[in-house]
């Protein structure tokens, strides 16, 4: 009998993903208050992967002391512009500032991943892709915010690769999975690993 699997997320791209890759599994988000850890991870330095995989790892213990026995994976994902870390826009003038520090430049997205039982890490890892935003024209972004809407709040970046953000892209190096906020090929290589998936 395997253990059961959990996924401490209430993402829907992470809970499809976990689908779309065939496995059986429940959701239960964590009951962390993620920018308050960012904020104490901060009072030393802290990179931006590191910070991912920290909050990945708090989520993961979070939900494992409620789930015993189960497999719980926990994931989140920081985006980076060198030191500064962004967080998802809460207006559509903080997504148009994104993008416009985004524009010309490459940023990076960093997954962190963290499989924990019962309290105790069994595995953990970062994921990171670099990704390239080709010179955004003002009135490119103006029509761009027109078009997407209120979607851009919900994406870190002000973007969602899988639909219209991808005309912001000149150049991407990395994972999909990693750039969605699950890095499935490690996480389906941990799994199996530990017997928790067939192999």
């Amino acid at each position: 009998m395997k253990e059961p699997l959990v996924l401490a997320s209430s993402s829907p791209f992470r809970r499809m993903l976990m689908e779309n890759a065939g496995l059986a599994f429940e959701a239960m988000p964590a009951a962390i208050d993620e920018r308050a850890l960012e904020q104490e991870f901060n009072q030393t330095p802290t990179s931006p992967s590191q910070i991912a995989l920290l909050l990945a790892r708090a989520k993961a213990l979070d939900v494992s002391a409620r789930q015993p026995g189960a497999i719980v994976i926990g994931s989140d994902q920081t985006m980076s512009l060198g030191d500064r870390v962004f967080h998802k826009p809460k207006s559509r003038e903080d997504a148009r500032d994104t993008l416009m520090a985004l524009s010309g430049k490459m940023h990076q997205l960093n997954s962190g991943l963290c499989l924990a039982r019962d309290q105790h890490i069994l595995w953990e890892g970062v994921s990171s892709a670099r990704l390239h935003v080709r010179e955004l024209s003002p009135p490119f972004i103006e029509s761009y915010l027109d078009r997407v809407g209120d979607k851009v709040m919900s994406s870190v970046g002000a973007y969602q690769l899988e639909g219209e953000g991808v005309q912001l892209f000149s150049a991407i190096e990395g994972d999909y999975f990693t750039i969605l906020g699950l890095p499935m090929l490690p996480l389906l290589e941990a799994l199996r690993n530990l017997g928790a998936i067939d192999g």
